[in-house]
C-alpha cells in the first residue's frame, strides 16, 4: 500500500494513505490546491509528489542484486 506526500522547497507534508487525501492537505503546506468543483489538483511551482511503499522496503536489505 503506497503512501503519498507533497514536498516544497521549504516544507514537507505528512504521509497519507491515498493520493486524494494528500492533494486535499497540500494547501496546508503551500504545495497546491484541489479544485473541489472539478476535482483537478494544481501543484504550485517546485512542488513534487513523493511516494513510499513500506511493503517493498521491508526485508529488501538482504536481497543481492
Amino acid at each position: 500500500m503506497p503512501l503519498y506526500r507533497f514536498v516544497t522547497p521549504h516544507r514537507i507534508g505528512k504521509w497519507y494513505p491515498d493520493l486524494l487525501t494528500a492533494q486535499k492537505q497540500a494547501f496546508a503546506i503551500g504545495a497546491g490546491f484541489l479544485d473541489e468543483r472539478t476535482g483537478e489538483f494544481y501543484a504550485y511551482r517546485d512542488t513534487r509528489l513523493e511516494t513510499h511503499d513500506p511493503i517493498m522496503h521491508e526485508g529488501s536489505e538482504g536481497i543481492a542484486a
